[in-house]
């Protein structure tokens, strides 16, 4: 057996050093030495070195070379594809869509193009999407909105037309028929596994005003802790086998929670909505189908590293926080909103009035905030970031502006419901204080704010 391997061995090294040869390889390397690189890869790689050469350097140390898988093996197309093309004697496609990793990759294929990332481009057609495309304009739709979303991707002669291509978007629809795009995180053409766990990746499209995570969890104590390890963490990054508890323990970061194993019983997925049990995203909250098991999945994660009675606390403080955000703000804004469009008192136009402004800001900028924060424990993106943005904003944003569209535009009739509706509003115990508070309360506050700054603070 060992005479065997020693020959094949001795094989490879022979085909490798003369492909090796061809593409400008180090051939001292003994890693790019036990490489097969197919003629046809070996054919693109003849171009490339010369055309891309910083590409063909990422391929040559990355995990696909070393399994010899080249350009072709990734690019090849069928001649009836769509998106098909010849290329100098070989038909390839530009695009590399989930269906074509999914042939050596068929699990991970599977779960992404069953997640939401996968659907990501599914924004056409919303609020999101008339503010990127029509209200700010198709080259900023295309250079933002889309490049974390996805959009669909037209071909022409087998080639992506320019204007929506290149497009990077996570939820990207290909000319294949396939959603979804590996490449969003996994970077071309060294398909880093350090590369891919790093917070940053996930951060590219969860940033912002609107979906604020890599900020929220970089300012949690999970983030700190993990950046406090990080010289640690970062020597396991490129593992192929990467469990928590087992591998590593010092922090977690985005993949660990969403995505990555643990010695506790998490199993690895690609569906990085597979542990979510509320969805977050839209005006008002509310549980994902199968909630209950996936937010058992989650908090097998959990068991790493936390004891039962804190995971079933945290997940008791959370919902609280979400259904106060719900009940409190979120389904009292809506009522108001649909108010006013049943007695078209705001036209169908999105976005031209101010009030659409002022309740879009407050369920898609300041509520997501609120959410996000308590789904991922920092506190002040909770709260400063979060729900006394939407206080401010629905007691003396909102509100006003409701009063002063009904009183210029609504009839008799209208004037009288309107001021029923506010009476109802009112008179729940959540937004009673705003015209009725306990006066010995209110006696406390005064004193302790005079004792701590003084007769100014009155």
């Amino acid at each position: 057996m060992k005479g065997k391997l020693s020959k094949l061995r001795t094989g490879l090294l022979a085909v490798t050093f003369a492909a090796a040869a061809v593409i400008g390889l180090n051939t001292t390397d003994a890693s790019a030495a036990l490489r097969y690189i197919s003629k046809e890869s070996q054919a693109c790689l003849g171009c490339h070195k010369g055309m891309n050469p910083a590409l063909v350097q990422q391929w040559a140390t990355s995990k696909h070379a070393d399994a010899g898988v080249g350009c072709y093996e990734c690019h090849q197309a069928n001649k009836g594809d769509k998106d098909a093309f010849q290329h100098f004697g070989f038909t390839i496609s530009t695009i590399v869509s989930p269906l074509d990793c999914g042939k050596c990759h068929p699990k991970e294929e599977k779960e992404v193009t069953e997640s939401h990332h996968a659907k990501a481009a599914q924004f056409v057609g919303s609020l999101d999407n008339v503010l990127g495309r029509i209200v700010e304009g198709e080259p900023l739709f295309n250079l933002g909105c889309a490049q974390c979303h996805g959009r669909t991707i037209p071909v022409k002669n087998g080639l992506p037309i320019l204007g929506p291509w290149p497009n990077e978007g996570i939820g990207r629809v290909n000319p294949d028929g396939s959603k979804g795009n590996c490449a969003a995180c996994h970077y071309r053409h060294s398909f880093s596994l350090k590369q891919v766990r790093e917070p940053g990746t996930c951060g590219k499209c969860h940033q912002g005003p609107d979906h604020p995570q890599i900020e929220i969890w970089e300012l949690s104590k999970h983030g700190i802790a993990y950046k406090a390890h990080l010289s640690e963490i970062e020597q396991t990054l490129d593992r192929a086998k990467w469990v928590l508890g087992e591998d590593y323990y010092q922090a977690p970061n985005c993949v660990t929670c969403h995505m990555g194993a643990s010695v506790t019983g998490a199993k690895p997925t690609h569906d990085v909505g597979a542990r979510l049990s509320w969805t977050l995203r839209p005006p008002i909250s509310k549980h994902k189908p199968n909630w209950q098991a996936k937010r058992a999945e989650m908090k097998k994660v959990c068991a790493a590293c936390h004891q039962k009675l804190w995971i079933d606390g945290f997940y008791y403080q959370y919902d609280q926080l979400v259904e106060l955000y719900n009940n409190k703000f979120a389904k009292p804004a809506a009522a108001i909103m649909k108010f006013l469009r049943q007695n078209k008192l705001i036209d169908p136009i999105p976005f031209n009035q101010k009030i659409e402004w002022e309740y879009f800001l407050l369920w898609h900028h300041e509520g997501r905030r609120a959410r996000m924060g308590a789904s991922m424990m920092a506190p002040d993106w909770t709260h400063w970031h979060g729900l006394f943005e939407v206080a401010y904003n629905f007691y003396f944003k909102l509100l006003p502006e409701a009063d002063k569209i009904v009183a210029e535009k609504g009839n008799r009739r209208v004037k009288r419901e309107w001021a029923e509706f506010k009476k109802k509003l009112f008179s729940n115990p959540y937004h009673k204080w705003f015209h009725e508070f306990n006066k010995e309360e209110l006696r406390k506050i005064a004193e302790f704010y005079v004792k701590r700054y003084g007769e100014a603070a009155q």
